[in-house]
Parts: structure tokens; C-alpha cells; sequence
């Protein structure tokens, strides 16, 4: 009997770790729905995920940005990923990665009072911060944040010319404290990673920051952003934000697509 009790529990034991696993990915799927479907009362959610292609730990993170992206219809949630550029010199060069965005994540771990920065590190609203590949404390943040109470809306327009795109914004809660910050973002990419920690896979992309600028706020204003050589208005939308430049916090969101 002794020896049944010991087959039992031990066949037990991976059963109970499936059905645990199976009701923590089915909570997850419940969550990224609810967030997705939107709801205009309510707050909104700035996603901002740090990665690089030449980092082993960052393609779980890109995956879950992608979950979030795909099918999304919530008009309040912005995603952008940052690609850093000190995994550059580990083998392999991230096409994506500018020295401005890692000079952003450095300024996150002052305003956020961090020893450190690292791959993937995802942070929402310009306050709270994770490990991006940690899909319980993402979507739990990201829930949290649109269910806050919502901020007065800001209005994009956008106006090309030749190789580069003036943003004008308006609604913004000026303030001498605040900058307003502009992104031009890429939906899709995919690289094939030839060298480094990543070597022969193919990494897919979403929501890849490509330009970002930012300027001192007013109620109304305009930006400009240079176009990259393989900007085209299909696949590409504008993510605008207002941040408090002493403590990084986002107080209103908006995002202009073709």
C-alpha cells in the first residue's frame, strides 16, 4: 500500500502542475480579451518594453506584445518596444536599436530609483516597471492602469512632407513640468539573427519605435519626426504622450494610424 501511495503521488504531482499551468494560461487569455475589448470611461495604458534581438531572454517579452497587439480594438492601450543598443556589441548588431532609447531607460531607472538596467524590461505608464516576459505581472499592470480614471484626451494630426512628418497635437494639460513625447512606430518586422545569443532564429517584431522626439508642452503644439528610407504609411502609426518630466508619470495618451 505504502508503494501505491508513493506511484500515485508521484503521477499526482505532474497532473496537478498541468491543470495548474492550463488554468494560469486560460486566466491569461481572459485577461489579454478583457483588455483588448476596451473601454472608452475608463484609463488608458502607455506599454513601454526595452529589448534587444541580441538578448536570449527578450523574444518570450516581444511574443507577449505581440499577444496584446494582435487583434487588439482598445484605443487606450499604447505599445512601443525600444530596442537598446548595448547588447550591440555581443556578437550582433539589432537593426532596430538607437543609443536615444537606451539613454530613455537609463532615465527610467533614475526617475523609477533603480540600481540598474536590463533585457526585457517592460514599464507601464511611466511608473510601474517588470520583467517583461512575466505574463501575470504585464497583464495585471496593464489591467490596473485602464482602470483608472481617464485622462482628457489629446487630438493627432499628421501631415507628410517629402521625408518627414510634422504631428500637431492638441488638449494637452500644459504644464512647465511635462514634455509631450512622440513616437513614429513600425507594427511588424521580422530579422533573421545570424550571430550573438539569438543565432539562427527568426525573431518577429511588433510596435518597433523607430523616431522619437519630445519637446516642451503646451495645450497645442506640433512635432517633427524624420522618415525613415523604408517608411510607408501602411503598417506605421504615431503614439503621442504627455510625461512629468521629474517623475516620468504619463497623465494622457494618443495614437494616430493609417
Amino acid at each position: 500500500m505504502k508503494y501505491i501511495k508513493e506511484i500515485a503521488l508521484y503521477i499526482g504531482l505532474p497532473l496537478i502542475f498541468i491543470a495548474m499551468m492550463a488554468f494560469r494560461n486560460a486566466s491569461h487569455k481572459t485577461m489579454i480579451a478583457n483588455i483588448q475589448k476596451g473601454n472608452n470611461d475608463k484609463g488608458f495604458a502607455v506599454v513601454e518594453l526595452f529589448t534587444s534581438e541580441g538578448c536570449w531572454s527578450c523574444p518570450p517579452a516581444d511574443a507577449l506584445i505581440a499577444k496584446l497587439q494582435q487583434g487588439n480594438n482598445n484605443k487606450q492601450l499604447y505599445i512601443m518596444a525600444f530596442h537598446v543598443d548595448y547588447w550591440d556589441h555581443q556578437g550582433w548588431k539589432d537593426r532596430f536599436s538607437q543609443p536615444d532609447f537606451t539613454e530613455r531607460q537609463k532615465q527610467y531607472a533614475s526617475w523609477l530609483r533603480l540600481n540598474n538596467i536590463y533585457t526585457p524590461q517592460l514599464i507601464v505608464n511611466g511608473r510601474t516597471e517588470m520583467v517583461g516576459s512575466e505574463e501575470g505581472a504585464v497583464l495585471g499592470a496593464v489591467s490596473a492602469a485602464l482602470q483608472e480614471t481617464g485622462a482628457q484626451r489629446l487630438s493627432l494630426k499628421a501631415v507628410q512632407a517629402n521625408r518627414e512628418l510634422k504631428i500637431t497635437y492638441d488638449g494637452a494639460v500644459a504644464s512647465k513640468k511635462a514634455r509631450i513625447v512622440v513616437a513614429l512606430v513600425q507594427k511588424n518586422a521580422s530579422s533573421q539573427v545570424n550571430a550573438g545569443e539569438n543565432a539562427g532564429k527568426q525573431l518577429a517584431h511588433v510596435q518597433i519605435v523607430r523616431q522619437l522626439q519630445q519637446q516642451e508642452l503646451k495645450e497645442q503644439g506640433a512635432v517633427s519626426l524624420s522618415l525613415p528610407e523604408d517608411f510607408h504609411q501602411n503598417g506605421w502609426e504615431v503614439i503621442a504622450f504627455v510625461q512629468h518630466k521629474n517623475t516620468g508619470a504619463i497623465t494622457q495618451a494618443a495614437k494616430l494610424e493609417w
